[in-house]
């Protein structure tokens, strides 16, 4: 390996063997980030998708889970022995009606929680001080419209991207100037997931009649406004909407 190989900046992205984790790596790899690509169930697809790269390694790890946090953000570091951008990219939710109080029950809302908000909170934990010994590190946490707006996919989502969006600040404040943090809301972008939703075309059809750009966001999208903020160098405690213009109508 060159020297300039080794020296290359170093970014782990959870939840990244699919959708827009997955966007997000191939774009950091373009601007010459190493990548650590994360998953716990598509282990098949992130290791392919970490073989596709030119630097990448993929680790399996549940970021819900404190241990394997932690674990996911030694290994990466042991690998490439440095940690320079963490994209908090990992999440899932429940489609169910806002209106259907009942079914948004109190495992639900464990276990969407448990993933969008602790397991955000303790990688994140767990990677900053090699974050702040970088020189240049930054964190930056995938939202949602649903974050600000009465929307998303059920209640409990989003309101843990409310949380992810609070906490991006709250971090800014706390961990300021040695590491930046800030997040990007997406509004709908087409994933493989959301594609086969019940509520997607709909909402899709709403989207391209309606918003200043006309069309569904892609993950490419998204990938491209984390690359943005992963170097912007005076830009912290932001939540960078993503959404077409729809937060305009």
């Amino acid at each position: 390996m060159a020297a300039g190989e080794r020296t290359a900046p170093v970014a782990l992205v959870t939840g990244s063997s699919s959708g827009i984790g997955a966007a997000v790596a191939r774009r950091l790899a373009e601007a010459r980030f190493r990548i650590v690509v994360n998953s716990v169930r598509s282990v098949e697809d992130g290791e392919k998708l970490a073989a596709s790269l030119p630097d990448a390694v993929y680790l399996r790890a549940d970021v819900s889970v404190e241990a394997e946090a932690g674990q996911l953000v030694a290994d990466a570091v042991e690998h490439f022995g440095r940690l320079d951008l963490l994209v908090n990219s990992a999440g899932r939710t429940r489609t169910i009606p806002h209106t259907d109080l009942a079914a948004a029950t109190p495992e639900v809302w464990r276990e969407i929680l448990a993933l969008n908000v602790i397991g955000t909170w303790q990688t994140t934990v767990a990677a900053m001080p090699h974050l702040m010994a970088s020189g240049s590190g930054a964190v930056v946490n995938i939202s949602s419209i649903a974050g600000s707006r009465p929307a998303g996919s059920s209640v409990p989502y989003a309101v843990s991207k409310a949380a992810i969006e609070h906490m991006t600040r709250l971090l800014a404040a706390a961990v300021g100037p040695r590491v930046r943090v800030n997040a990007v809301a997406p509004g709908l972008v087409e994933t493989p997931w959301i594609r086969d939703s019940p509520f997607f075309a709909p909402i899709a059809q709403k989207v391209r009649e309606s918003t200043p750009l006309r069309r569904v966001g892609l993950p490419e999208d998204v990938a491209e406004a984390v690359l943005g903020l992963a170097g912007a160098a005076y830009t912290t405690g932001q939540v960078l909407l993503v959404d077409g213009g729809a937060h305009l109508i």
